[in-house]
Formats: structure tokens, sequence, C-alpha cells
């Protein structure tokens, strides 16, 4: 891999996340100049909007016959949300996690990994799959909308303090922000294409899969807006938006970010082995845990965000074992497996018991 090579990665990476910050910029003030309230900007414009560098890239990649790209940095990205971004915010700060989210949105974020599961039981997620997962982001969508119009007045009052914009309804307004749209979208567009052709010569070079290093390298520059929203959100002390922002971008991640990867092309999107066997579930799996941590007092806690943090790390040692062959693989999954996961749902249940009672 030369230097050109690198410099093509980084630009292309760095055009992403300029062209996220834009068009969220952009869509969110002129949501505001019609008259959208910044609840529902926040819960739709921008926490969709953080996720526009999965939908370019993962498009793109499927568009480019790389499926592999394609759905690693969707389960990559989801993976890296819950357990690195939700665990270094939940650090700084513990993480209020408001009613709705524990009713509502989370138990959706459980539903959808789970029916990507299905999806990809036959080894495809085919065009019509794609269709209905984009039925259902617009459903999810829609209820978004109509709920937020019975929230809590502080959770409003926390989005109207980050989301608001008061700059006045000018045709200059409207001009502007919509050139930050265009420009936003222009480098997506851009910045995906140097990103995917970096990731592949990376790949190439390094002589690992593109699995891998969609499920991480490319799962985590996607995933930076996510990580800088929330954690500045985390330290300002918006915690609904902090964790709503990872919440809603994973549910748009397999939706909408999937559903048109696999609408585009006409052969769907295929999964690999490795992905059903082993990624899919550890998606499913973090999204599951996400209900008791959540429910404990309502609220992740700095223990429970170092738990997140853990399992980040050991997670991303088993894709660097696993694709290197390591000899010490089989004991590192035994360890896992035999000791990790056990203790840490026994800490889970113990955590969770005095809750039970209480509510009991």
């Amino acid at each position: 891999m030369s230097i050109l090579d690198l410099v093509s990665f980084i630009a292309g990476l760095c055009l992403l996340v300029a062209g996220a910050e834009f068009l969220v910029r952009g869509a969110s003030r002129i949501a505001a100049i019609a008259g959208i309230s910044p609840l529902v900007i926040g819960l739709t414009v921008v926490a969709f909007g953080t996720s526009s560098p999965e939908t370019a890239v993962s498009v793109f990649s499927s568009l480019n016959n790389q499926p592999d790209l394609s759905i690693g940095n969707v389960v990559g990205s989801n993976i890296f949300n819950v357990l690195l971004i939700l665990g270094v915010s939940a650090t700084i700060v513990p993480l209020g996690v408001s009613a709705q989210l524990i009713r509502f949105d989370l138990p959706v974020m459980i539903g959808t990994s789970l029916l990507l599961m299905a999806f990809a039981q036959d080894g495809n997620i085919s065009r019509m799959e794609g269709v209905v997962f984009l039925y259902g982001i617009l459903a999810y969508t829609a209820i978004l909308i109509y709920r937020s119009k019975k929230e809590s007045r502080a959770v409003k009052e926390e989005y109207e303090k980050e989301f608001a914009y008061r700059n006045g309804r000018s045709s200059w307004a409207w001009v502007k922000n919509g050139v930050f749209v265009v420009g936003g979208l222009a480098l997506l567009v851009f910045g995906s294409s140097l990103l995917v052709d970096g990731a592949t010569i990376a790949a190439r070079a390094l002589g690992i899969s593109e699995l891998v290093i969609g499920l991480t390298i490319v799962a985590a520059g996607t995933s930076l807006p996510e990580l800088a929203t929330s954690v500045i959100a985390s330290i300002r002390g918006e915690r609904d938006i902090a964790v709503g922002n990872i919440v809603g971008s994973n549910i748009f991640n397999i939706l909408a970010v999937l559903g048109l990867s696999s609408v585009a092309v006409s052969g769907g999107v295929p999964v690999s082995g490795a992905v059903l066997g082993v990624d899919i579930p550890v998606m499913t799996a973090v999204a599951a845990v996400c209900l008791p941590v959540f429910y404990t007092g309502r609220e992740i806690s700095r223990w429970e965000g170092g738990l997140f943090l853990g399992y980040y790390i050991a997670y991303t040692a088993y894709l660097v074992l696993s694709s290197a062959n390591h000899a010490g693989l089989p004991g590192f999954v035994f360890a896992i497996n035999s000791v990790a996961l056990p203790l840490t749902a026994l800490l889970l249940i113990f955590s969770l018991i005095p809750h039970l009672r209480r509510r009991a």
C-alpha cells in the first residue's frame, strides 16, 4: 500500500465526515425554517444524517460489487456505535435513558437486528427484502413524529437547546442551507468512492479480507459523526440525545442503509458465512444486552460503559486473530465463551434483580 493510497483513504474519510456535517447542518436548519420542532429534527434529521457516511459507503460498495464492504460497514458500525461510542460516553458521565426509548426505540433496534438475521439466513438480502426494510424505516419515522407530540417537556427542552435555529426564514437562509445540503451530498459521494477504493487496496496490501476492513476501519470511520454527536452531548449533559442518536442510527443503518444497498443492485446483497455465523449474531446480542443495561436505573452507568468498551476490544481482537489464523484463537474464543460471557450474564442478572423487586 503506497503513501498515495493511504492519503486517498484518509482523504475519503475526511470528506465523508465533512459531508455528513454539512448535510446535517443544512438539512436540520431547513427543517427548522420550515417549522418542524427541534425534537423531531433531532430524532430524525440529525440521527439519520449522522448515518449518511454508512449510506454512501454501503450503497457505493454494492454498486461496485463489493458486498463484504457493504454489509460489513453496517454490521460493524452498529457494533461500534453501542460498544465503543456508548461505552466512551458513559465512562465520561452516566447516561440517562428515557422511558420512551426503553419501551419503543430499543425494542425496534432489537427487532430490526433479528429481522436482518432472518433475512440473511439464505446467504443473501434480496431486493424484496430491501423494500421491506425501506417500508420499515418510513413507518418508524412516521411513528417517531407522532410520538414526539407526547414527549416530556424536559426532553423537548433538551432538544430545543441543541437543535433550535433562530436565524430567521429569509431567502438567503434557504439558499445557504440548501448549498450545505447539496455540498454535503457531493462530499459524501466523492468521499465514499475514495474510501472504498482505499479500503480495497488496504485489504489486499495487508493480506486481510475486505470484510474485516469493513467491520473495523471503515465501520469506525463512517461512525465518526455518531461518535462526535454522542460524546459532545454527554459532556453537555444532553443524555437523551447521546443515547437516542445511537439507537436511531442503528435502526437507520439496517432499515435504510441495507435497504438502499440491496435495492440498488438486481441480485441484492450477498451475505458471507463469516458474517452470518459471527458478526450478525454479535450485533444482535449487543442490541439485546442493551435492554437489561438500559432498564437498570434507566441509565448506563460508568461500569456498564467500561463493560461495553472491554467487549469492543475483545471483538476487535477476535477479528484480528481470526484474519491472521493465529494459533491463540481457539483459546481466546474459549475464554470469552466459558468465562467472560457467563460472568457478564451473572453480573447483569444480579444488577437487574433489585430493580425488578422494586417494580414488583
